[in-house]
């Protein structure tokens, strides 16, 4: 399916240095403390958000090669607030009920000082000891070494299941080095990645390190820029396959631990949870098209440059996102980093795509058989033109149709319409809603696959 990217209107103006995000909250009053007597108070400074570069909204940065992040649209960015000008914060008047709690919390201090008075000095007068020297927990010896044991469903129990199926590539090209994450698929040294992570080595040289140290070259099996997936093998055997789950029913608010390698720090596991579902994300930074609109899973365990190509995984250890992308606004200049916006490629789509690169190193799209633009003055996706004898004709859309729903998704605008049809798989039958001069109207649709 041919997909144009629609116009938006006027470009945002240029931020200044920012986080991910947009423009932080204005006018939020700073915690202010009153100094106690005998203290000095300074005035705290206004917190300073990271740069980096991102994809949704403003930017989208895919970071197999984080050393050169991509450049996206740009927001601008107000600073945090804080103290500006250097003053210290007024005293705030006390608040009716709160002089019990800060007298009892007083009086607690007070106690705390005569009794530890009056305790150091019965030590002292039957130790007879006039050093002033006590026991020291240094001098305590090494307790036992602990026997517990992860809980079932725990963060720990997901990491100890999952490492050993994570594998860090390390990029090397003439454009400079890097890194991102892989996925084990099989004993023999098949890995599921990023499509950008493996493009990284293009004219150089791509190397797995595996959780047990050992390293193996790594060429490339098959890729497939649209989703951004791409299988590589490694010339190794022994490895520890991951368990793959599903992601259709994955509720949002279930928990997930991403595990990858941020920075260059390999197994590295952090954790969240499912912040939304069917998210459109363009993949590719500022060179990404409507063609590399992702349907994803959003997260906010932290993800990194790095963590590009590694696993989001359930509480049961079963991969159900392929990390992918995170926001991040900024000038694009400098290093991007997690704000709590990551993206994932769910795993039923990663496994269909995963399966066909490594059968034939190439990968079919879904599709609906229509090009595309926004539609003015109104949501949706409006309908330019209609591929002959494509799906979308053969069940009746029509050239000035406007799609506002797509089975029971509504249809925002068009990267919501192309998310929609790559939730699904060629041949899946959907029902499509239209808008269009003779009114509101629905029509079933039988998708097809389009190679490359």
């Amino acid at each position: 399916m041919t997909e144009h990217t629609p116009e938006f209107g006027d470009k945002p103006d240029e931020p200044k240095t920012s986080g991910e995000g947009d423009t932080p909250p204005s006018g939020v009053p700073s915690q202010q403390q009153t100094p106690q007597q005998g203290s000095s108070s300074q005035p705290s400074q206004p917190a300073q958000p990271g740069q980096g570069a991102g994809q949704y909204g403003a930017q989208q940065h895919p970071y197999g090669m984080h050393q050169q992040p991509h450049q996206t649209q740009q927001f601008g960015q107000q600073p945090w607030p804080g103290y500006a000008s250097g003053q210290p914060p007024q005293q705030q008047q006390r608040k009716p009920g709160r002089g019990l709690a800060a007298g009892v919390a007083v009086l607690a201090l007070v106690c705390g000082l005569v009794g530890g008075g009056v305790g150091g000095f019965v030590g002292y007068q039957l130790s007879g000891d006039s050093s002033g020297t006590g026991a020291s927990a240094l001098d305590e010896s090494k307790p036992a070494r602990s026997a517990s044991t992860a809980p079932q469903g725990s963060i720990q129990q997901v990491a100890d299941k999952v490492l050993p199926s994570v594998v860090q590539i390390q990029i090397s090209s003439a454009q400079g080095a890097g890194e991102g994450s892989g996925i084990v698929l099989s004993s023999d040294g098949l890995i599921l990645t990023n499509n950008h992570v493996a493009e990284g080595g293009q004219g150089g040289r791509l190397t797995a390190l595996f959780h047990d140290n050992r390293t193996a070259p790594v060429r490339v099996v098959g890729t497939d820029p649209k989703s951004d997936l791409a299988v590589v093998k490694a010339d190794i055997t022994g490895l520890i396959p991951a368990e793959l789950g599903r992601s259709d029913d994955l509720p949002v608010g279930s928990q997930v631990v991403a595990i990858g390698s941020p920075f260059g720090l390999s197994g590295t596991v952090t954790s969240g949870i499912v912040s939304a579902k069917d998210r459109p994300v363009r993949a590719g930074g500022e060179s990404g098209s409507q063609d590399t609109v992702l349907n994803a899973l959003q997260t906010d365990a932290a993800i990194n440059p790095g963590n590009s190509g590694g696993p989001l995984v359930d509480m049961d250890g079963r991969v159900v996102g392929i990390n992918s992308a995170i926001y991040s606004p900024g000038n694009g200049q400098e290093q991007a980093g997690s704000v709590g916006l990551g993206f994932a490629i769910p795993i039923d789509q990663a496994r269909r795509i995963a399966g066909e690169l490594k059968d034939t190193g190439a990968a079919t799209q879904t599709t609906l058989g229509v090009t595309i633009t926004g539609s003015p003055g109104q949501p949706g996706a409006q309908v330019r033109d209609v591929t002959p004898n494509g799906p979308a004709q053969q069940g009746g859309i029509q050239t000035g149709d406007v799609i506002t729903k797509f089975d029971d998704r509504a249809i925002l605008d068009p990267d919501a319409l192309v998310a929609a049809v790559r939730s699904h798989n060629p041949g899946e039958r959907v029902r499509v809603t239209l808008a269009g001069p003779g009114g509101e109207r629905t029509v079933d649709v039988t998708l097809t696959g389009q190679r490359g």
